[in-house]
C-alpha cells in the first residue's frame, strides 16, 4: 500500500511548544548524520523525542539494526515541553475504567502502567543515565468536598493489587500540609529531566551502531516483505519495521476515534529547596481538568494544567501563556501558600489526549510492518516506554493482550467529569 503523508511535515518543533522550560538548554546531541543516498536496515524509527530514543534503545539491544530519523533537532520538541512526571496512574482513575471496560480489563492496563514505571526506572539504573532520576510517591487529591469517592477508588486499587494508602482530610493535612477532602498517596512513581533522559537513550542506541538522520519522511510504501520510506529530498530507507514515534505530528495513516488535540500550559519557580511540600511528591487532582505538581532536583516548584482543547492552534496557544502562568501561580498559592512564586520559566506544549486515558499502541491497521507508539495523556513517557516494550516484542515474534487495549482503532468512549 503506497500512502502519501499528509500534513504530518507541516508542523515545526516550535509548533509544539512555546515558551522555555527548565530543560531547553544547550545539551550534547547524538550526531545527525546527512542522508545521501538511499539506504537500508532492519527498523527504521521516525521521530527522535522521548518515545523514539527509547524504541531505538529498545531494538538496539535486540541486535536490529536501526535507523532514526527526524527533521529536527532530537528532542526539542515536545519532550522538551514535558513535565516529565513519570505516574503509572492513567487519567482515568481505575473506576472510571472499570465502568468503561470491565475490571478485569482495567486492572490489566494500571498494573501494567506501574510495571513500566518500575521498568523505566531500572533501565535508567542500568544504563546509568544522568537525568535528575528520583523515586517519588504520588499524592492524588481530591477537589470537592468530600473524599468518598477516592476512598471508593482506593478500595477498588486495593483489590487489583495496586499499592497506596487512602488520607482523610485531617491526615493529609497532618502529613502533607494540604487542606483537600482526602487524598491517595501511593509509591513508584519518579521523576526526571525529560531531555537528559531523551538525549541519553539516543546516544546509547548510536553507541550500538544505530544512524541517526537529518531526514524527513513523506511518503510510505508498505507491502508483505518490507516497508519503504521516501525521504523529502527523494532517497528512500527501506526498512522491515517502521515504527511512528512522531508525538503530537501524527500522519494520516494513523486514524483514530479516541485522540483529541489539546495544549497544556506550566510554569516553574526559582529554586527554593527549603519550602518545597514533603518529599517532593508528584502532586495531581481527580478532575477531568486537573492541575499537577512537582518538584525538581534544584527545588524548583512546577506546575502545569489549564489544559484546552479548544486553543490548540500555536499561535493562539502561546499567545495564552502570560495569562495561563497567571492563573497557575493563583492555583499554586491555593495548593501551596508557602511557595515564592519568583516564576523563572512559562510554556506551553501541545498535549494530545484519549477519551479512555489509555496510550495508542501497535500495529497500524492495512499497514503492514508498520507500528504505532503514541504515548498520548498524562504519563506520557511511562506509555512510551510500554511501547518500546510492546513494539519490541512484537518484532521479537510475541504479543500481549494489552495490544487490544491500545489498538490504534478502538472505539471512542464518552467523555466524563470526574
Amino acid at each position: 500500500m503506497h500512502i502519501r503523508v499528509l500534513g504530518a511535515h507541516d508542523t515545526e518543533q516550535a509548533d509544539l511548544r512555546g515558551g522555555r522550560s527548565p530543560w531547553l538548554k544547550p545539551a550534547q546531541h547524538a550526531v545527525r548524520l546527512d542522508l545521501n543516498d538511499s539506504t537500508k536496515c532492519d527498523a527504521l524509527v521516525v521521530g527522535a523525542g522521548i518515545t523514539g530514543s527509547l524504541m531505538a534503545e529498545r531494538l538496539t539491544r535486540q541486535g536490529l539494526d536501526v535507523i532514526i530519523i527526524d527533521r529536527e533537532f532530537p528532542g526539542r520538541g515536545s519532550t522538551a515541553a514535558s513535565t516529565s512526571m513519570l505516574l503509572w496512574e492513567l487519567d482515568r482513575s481505575l473506576k472510571e475504567l472499570t465502568d468503561i471496560y470491565g475490571f478485569e480489563r482495567a486492572s490489566r492496563v494500571f498494573i501494567a502502567s506501574l510495571d513500566a514505571v518500575n521498568g523505566l526506572k531500572s533501565l535508567i539504573s542500568e544504563l546509568d543515565l544522568r537525568c535528575e532520576l528520583r523515586t517519588r510517591n504520588s499524592l492524588y487529591l481530591a477537589t470537592g468536598s468530600s473524599g468518598k469517592d477516592l476512598a471508593e477508588e482506593h478500595r477498588l486499587r486495593q483489590r487489583a493489587g495496586l499499592p497506596g494508602e487512602f488520607l482523610d482530610h485531617s491526615t493529609l493535612r497532618d502529613v502533607f500540609g494540604i487542606t483537600r477532602a482526602g487524598a491517595i498517596v501511593s509509591p513508584g512513581a519518579a521523576d526526571a529531566d525529560p531531555m537528559q533522559l531523551a538525549q541519553g537513550l539516543l546516544r546509547i542506541a548510536v553507541s550500538r551502531g544505530a544512524r541517526l538522520f537529518d531526514a524527513e519522511a513523506v511518503e510510505f510504501h508498505a507491502t508483505s516483505e518490507q516497508v519503504t520510506t521516501l525521504m523529502a529530498d527523494r532517497h528512500e530507507i527501506e526498512a522491515r519495521w517502521l515504527v511512528l514515534a512522531t508525538g503530537y505530528v501524527m500522519p494520516r495513516i494513523v486514524h483514530s476515534k479516541v485522540q483529541k488535540v489539546s495544549s497544556s500550559w506550566a510554569i516553574a519557580t526559582a529554586p527554593q529547596p527549603e519550602r518545597i511540600w514533603k518529599d517532593g511528591v508528584l502532586i495531581w487532582e481527580d478532575s477531568s481538568d486537573y492541575h499537577y505538581a512537582r518538584t525538581t532536583a534544584s527545588g524548583r516548584i512546577i506546575i502545569g494544567g489549564e489544559d484546552s482543547d479548544r486553543a490548540v492552534e500555536p499561535e493562539e496557544r502561546d499567545r495564552l501563556i502570560p495569562e495561563k502562568a497567571r492563573l497557575l501561580a493563583q492555583q499554586l498559592v491555593a495548593l501551596w501558600p508557602a511557595a515564592n512564586l519568583d516564576i523563572a520559566f512559562r510554556w506551553s506544549g501541545a498535549f494530545d489526549t484519549t477519551d479512555d486515558g489509555m496510550p495508542m499502541i501497535g500495529p497500524v491497521p492495512g499497514m503492514k510492518g508498520i507500528y504505532a507508539a503514541y504515548g498520548y495523556g498524562g504519563n506520557g513517557i511511562t506509555f512510551s516506554f510500554l511501547a518500546a516494550s510492546l513494539i519490541g516484542d512484537l518484532i521479537a515474534g510475541s504479543t500481549s493482550p494489552l495490544l487490544r487495549d491500545f489498538a490504534i482503532e478502538r472505539d471512542g468512549v464518552p467523555s466524563t467529569d470526574r
